[in-house]
Order: C-alpha cells, then sequence, then structure tokens
C-alpha cells in the first residue's frame, strides 16, 4: 500500500493544501513562500505514522487525510470544545476502506477530565440515528456522512460519558500506522540525541552527537554484521564441502571455459568487495588456473564457484549502495579522499594523506554526507521519506545534481519521496514533479 495524496483543510487557520503524490516518477516537491506550512504538512504526516499525535495535537488544522492507492483513505478532524479552552483539543480518527465497515477512534474525546486518556467509543447504529447522525455507521465513501457523524458525536459527549471504556490504540489504527515506513529528515539533521539516558548527562535534554560520527559507526557495525554472516556461511559450507563434491551431478555438463569465466567473474567481484573495503585484502587468493582442467578438478571446481557465490551475494544489497554513496560523495568532495572499512565506517583524508575527522567537514559536506547516508543506509523498501530544505548549506552545483542523486537512489532502494524546498535549484528543470501550496481558505 502506498500514500498517492495528503491534504489538509483550514491549516493554521487559513490554508487548504491538497497534494498530489507523483506515483510514477516517485518525487513529489512541495513549494511556497515562508509560513504556508510546508513543514508543517510534513511533521503532521511523520507526526500520524511514528509519533503520539503531539503535533496533531498542536498544529493548528481542521481536517488532515491521508489517501492510499487501494481507495482506502484516513480522515483525522480536530475540534475544541470551547474557544476559550484551546487545550482541550480533540482528534477523531476515521478510517475508510472499500468493501469494510468505517472504522473509528478517538483519543480523547472532548471530556475535560479524560483530555489526555485513550478512549474508545461504543457507538452503536441506533444511537447515532436517535441523535441525528448518519444512516449507517458502515458507510464509507461519503464525506457528508462522516460529518454527520463528527456532528452525532458532538452531540453525544454528555451521553457517551458514562460508557466510555479506556483502552489502548485499536488494533486497525496500529496495523494501518505499521503498514507504511515513513522516514522524516528534518532541517536539524547535522546532530542526533545520543542513547545516553537524560539523568547520566545531568541535563533536561538528552545530549547531541553529530550525525556523521553516529552513521560512520553505524555503516562500521553493519560491515562487521555482513561479515559474521559471510564467515557463518563460510563455516557452514566448508563442512559440508566433500560430501557436495562426491554428490555433484551438474559437473559434466559446463564447459572448461564456462568454468574459467565463472571463476574470473568470482575474483572480479572480490576485489570489487576488496576496493570498496567489504574484504580485506588477505582473502584475495589470485586464484589463476592454467591448464587444462580434468573432470575431477572440473567437479571440485564447480562446487567451489557455486560456494563463492553463495559467500560473496551476502554483500550484495549492501555493496551496492556503497558504491554509489561512494561514488557521490567522490564526485561532490572534491579535495577529500574517502575509505570505507570494517573498524570506523567511512573516512577522509585530505589531498596530502593526512586524516580529516567527518565532523571538520564543511556544513554543506554533512549535510550532503547526512541527507545520502539516511536515503540509502536508513530507509526501509516502500518507505515514504519526507525531506525538508535539502539545499540547506548546499552549493547550487549541488542543489542541481540533487535530484538526480535522488532519482538514483530512488531506483536502487525502491521508495517515494515527499520533499519541501525553497530552492529552484533544487527543482531545476523538473517542474512536473512540484506541488505548490497557495490555497487559502474562502
Amino acid at each position: 500500500m502506498r500514500i498517492n495524496k495528503i491534504s489538509v483543510t483550514k491549516l493554521f487557520g487559513v490554508f487548504n493544501h491538497p497534494v498530489a503524490l507523483n506515483m510514477e516518477d516517485r518525487i513529489t516537491i512541495i513549494h511556497s513562500p515562508n509560513g504556508f506550512g510546508k513543514t508543517a504538512l510534513l511533521r503532521l504526516i511523520n507526526d500520524f505514522f511514528n509519533s503520539p499525535y503531539s503535533e496533531l495535537r498542536t498544529i493548528p488544522f481542521e481536517e488532515f487525510r491521508i489517501d492510499f492507492d487501494d481507495g482506502s483513505y484516513l480522515q483525522i478532524n480536530k475540534f475544541i470544545d470551547t474557544i476559550e479552552d484551546k487545550k482541550n483539543k480533540d482528534l477523531i480518527f476515521y478510517f475508510s476502506k472499500p468493501g469494510a465497515e468505517a472504522e473509528i477512534f478517538s483519543p480523547n474525546l472532548l471530556i475535560g477530565s479524560l483530555a489526555e486518556t485513550n478512549v474508545s467509543l461504543d457507538i452503536t447504529e441506533e444511537r447515532l440515528q436517535s441523535s441525528g447522525g448518519i444512516e449507517t455507521q458502515t458507510k464509507t465513501s461519503e464525506s457528508t456522512a462522516f460529518q454527520n457523524l463528527i456532528k452525532s458525536l458532538t452531540n453525544l459527549t454528555k451521553e457517551l460519558t458514562s460508557s466510555i471504556k479506556i483502552n489502548k490504540e485499536p488494533k486497525w489504527l496500529s496495523e494501518l500506522k505499521s503498514s507504511i515506513d515513513v522516514h522524516f529528515i528534518e532541517t536539524q539533521r547535522l546532530l542526533t540525541p545520543s542513547n545516553v539516558p537524560e539523568a547520566a548527562v545531568d541535563t533536561k535534554h538528552p545530549s547531541m552527537i553529530p550525525s556523521v560520527n553516529i552513521y560512520s559507526q553505524e555503516l562500521a557495525e553493519e560491515i562487521q554484521a555482513k561479515l559474521a554472516e559471510y564467515g557463518a556461511l563460510s563455516q557452514s559450507l566448508e563442512r559440508t564441502f566433500p560430501a557436495r563434491i562426491f554428490n555433484n551431478k551438474t559437473s559434466s555438463n559446463v564447459t572448461e571455459e564456462t568454468l574459467r569465466n565463472q571463476l574470473n567473474d568470482i575474483e572480479e567481484k572480490r576485489s570489487h568487495l576488496i576496493e570498496i573495503g567489504l574484504l580485506d585484502k588477505d582473502e584475495n587468493p589470485d586464484f589463476q588456473i592454467e591448464q587444462h582442467i580434468d573432470n575431477t578438478t572440473k567437479n571440485i571446481l564447480s562446487v567451489y564457484v557455486e560456494d563463492v557465490e553463495k559467500k560473496l551475494m551476502v554483500f550484495k544489497e549492501l555493496a551496492t549502495k556503497i558504491e554509489l554513496f561512494v561514488r557521490i560523495i567522490k564526485q561532490r568532495f572534491l579535495y577529500k579522499n574517502m575509505s570505507i572499512s570494517k573498524e570506523k565506517g567511512f573516512t577522509f583524508t585530505t589531498p596530502d594523506g593526512k586524516p580529516l575527522s567527518p565532523t571538520d567537514l564543511s556544513f554543506g559536506e554533512q549535510h550532503e554526507l547526512v541527507m545520502l547516508y539516511e536515503l540509502l543506509f536508513k530507509v526501509q523498501p516502500n518507505s515514504l521519506v519526507l525531506i525538508d530544505e535539502p539545499e540547506l548549506s548546499l552549493h547550487i552545483a549541488w542543489q542541481i545534481e540533487f535530484l538526480k542523486d535522488l532519482q538514483a537512489i530512488i531506483k536502487l532502494a525502491n521508495f517515494d519521496v515527499l520533499l519541501a524546498t525553497h530552492s529552484p535549484d533544487i527543482i531545476d528543470d523538473r517542474w512536473d514533479l512540484t506541488v505548490e501550496l497557495q490555497g487559502l481558505v474562502e
């Protein structure tokens, strides 16, 4: 399931913003003057999927809706009990799916004493009808029906006080939130909260660590995990190697030329993994066979080739990501050399070979590094990625190349992107991907 449209009405009491996502190109760019709600829209999306509705409660809006490509949609309405009591905001979640009954949930029905309590509403069709509500609770596609339902819920507030049941978030809502992974790359991306407990750092806020340091260590740990998987598979294959040679029946069908090509191919793959830092140099045996390969040797080598291909396959996905990561960075960082290792993740040196800490990179270089790393290594397939102002601290030439880099990453990692920008250079010549936020409430 993918999101194909996001809309909000009366954002800040002023704006209506419908945003249809580009499903084919998988990149949608929203732009507008300052104050029109670009960041707020991204924060609302992220808050629904990843947070305890803190942004949904505090950002002023009347209706927020997410449409999915299977015809279903989630609608969130927010109400204020009284004009004077603006803290007592109520969220009502309404989920409609073709062929299924509508689902309704309110985290805090308009009751002051339960304002911070999760509640589940037990509302019958008869009670809705008696209060002038919709004809049936199971209508799933008519917005007017939902509006009538909201009015009915408001009218029934006092009646429902005695029948409220305290519950956790309903299963359907949890499943909906977990159906799509949403990853938010915010403007404040150069620092990341540490995992150290707040009490340990003696401050009201968690300590912040440079993101480049955290991500470098994360990459090192991911490489080490793949090496451990590679080692475990190697041991398993070695234990069964003699038996598989004895039982091998396919070697007679393999020509000597094919076998030599396979051996050359795996050596090229191994050399490439060494070059990008995933294997050590001493693991390359520089294996060459000059003489004729008899049937016995062919039998042994055919099993050997199969084993090596299985072992190297462990690194395939990670190697592809690292290769693109290094290629883009080398194109951008003209006077720094980047290396990848299992001990330190990514490291840099100056042109004369002196080590350079990632935190000594310029802010523009750190922004580029952090965004690329998050997109390649922290985003799950089929996710929706939200990027706020990717142009921050980037040179115009880097901004112009950003969409091309993003398209290459999407092709590899398979996700959708909704980004907010002020920069025409980020958009470059792809105005077909843009949505201008400009709708005012009439």
